[in-house]
């Protein structure tokens, strides 16, 4: 059972999605705008926040910038509005997932059972990540002309100046590292990535690709695009 957050200024929708989690069995909280959203954040724990982007008082961008300062909570966005600014502009704040309206209630609730169990595994790893025994620093460093990516502390730097990298950007420059050379199709990359049970589509893939390979300037070019089937690491370009 998750403990959901659903934000949005339109009464009908939020109850329409806290009828669903409730017969799922979720508990919910609600909020009519962003601020309260936030307020209601930084007093209390959510597995997940479903937040809409057009909201009085504070929009759902800001929302979530406010939220991201205090806690590490998997965020989804409701919008009306599918274009790829909004996409990117949500993927770059770390938004975890994205949902164009109208959508389908029972399609938003698989979705946030994704999110859950994925947020879940990834914190999981990391813990086990860091257990190690007393004295030992897990310490691996690739660097590739004035590109270094720390593993240690999660940090790229270029030329000496960091470049900022969401959760998933992070985890999608490593995968495509552990696997220099190779041709991984998108299908490969979601499942490794966003879990084997991801649900949605592969344009998800392909926007966070495009805001890695802009955090990566002048580096873009490392991914290489493989047409109709997915992406590479190449680092053997002189």
């Amino acid at each position: 059972m998750a403990k959901i957050l659903i934000a949005d200024d339109e009464p009908k929708i939020r109850e329409l999605v806290r009828k669903y989690a409730e017969f799922e069995g979720h508990s919910v909280e609600e909020a009519e705008d962003g601020a309260q959203a936030v307020s209601l954040c930084s007093c209390d724990d959510f597995d997940v926040v479903i937040l809409d982007v057009m909201m009085p008082v504070m929009d759902g961008f800001a929302a979530l910038r406010q939220i991201r300062k205090a806690k590490d909570i998997p965020v989804i966005m409701l919008s009306a509005r599918g274009e790829e600014y909004d996409r990117l502009k949500g993927f770059e704040l770390g938004v975890d997932d994205y949902v164009v309206k109208p959508f389908s209630v029972r399609e938003l609730m698989m979705r946030v059972n994704v999110v859950v169990k994925r947020h879940e595994s990834a914190k999981n790893a990391r813990f086990t990540d860091n257990a190690t025994e007393p004295g030992q620093i897990p310490h691996e460093i690739y660097t590739y002309k004035t590109l270094c990516l720390d593993r240690s502390s999660r940090t790229l730097t270029i030329d000496g100046e960091p470049r900022e990298l969401t959760f998933k950007e992070y985890e999608l420059l490593t995968c495509l590292l552990d696997n220099k050379g190779l041709a991984l199709t998108r299908e490969q990359l979601l499942s490794k990535v966003w879990g084997y049970d991801y649900y949605g589509d592969d344009r998800t893939l392909d926007t966070h690709i495009k805001l890695l390979r802009n955090a990566m300037d002048p580096y873009r070019d490392l991914i290489v695009t493989i047409r109709n089937v997915g992406y590479r690491f190449d680092d053997t370009k002189a």
